[in-house]
């Protein structure tokens, strides 16, 4: 039986190990230069390396977003194929009701055997989200 202040030997192990792992995560993650943001040997952000540098992503305009979930949700709507809640649809109350005088345009071009509906969704669907963007936004309140 030992007797003092003496540690087992399977500490002063443990400890040894513990100092080699962290030692050893310190020099993995060290290998970009101090501040840099990139790796050693990689070239500066905007100087080619071998990849063109691609553009920023177009934003698309309230209007362009608005006609082109209008479009889609009528064709749906055509097709039987949702069950009309606005909100699981991704619109707001006003382009839903864009999206209803389409369909009910559409509705009345089918009964007259008018052959280009979806010409004329893409045109109703434009021509009534441009004048509810016409002056940069609706108003009223977040869901309108």
């Amino acid at each position: 039986m030992r007797r003092g202040g003496g540690r087992p030997p399977a500490a002063g192990a443990f400890g040894t190990c513990l100092v080699a792992a962290l030692v050893t995560g310190v020099l993995a993650t060290g290998c970009g230069a101090a501040g840099s943001g990139r790796a050693e040997g990689a070239p500066p952000a905007g100087t080619g390396g071998g990849r063109p540098s691609s553009p920023s992503p177009r934003v698309t305009s309230d209007e362009d977003l608005c006609a082109k979930l209008v479009g889609h949700w009528s064709r749906r709507v055509l097709e039987g194929r949702t069950y009309g809640d606005y909100q699981s649809m991704g619109l707001s109350g006003g382009q839903y009701d864009i999206l209803r005088e389409v369909v009910d345009a559409a509705r009345a071009a089918e009964r007259r055997g008018t052959a280009e509906i979806g010409q004329l969704i893409d045109r109703q669907a434009r021509e009534g989200c441009a004048a509810r963007y016409r002056t940069g936004g609706p108003g009223g309140g977040p869901w309108r």
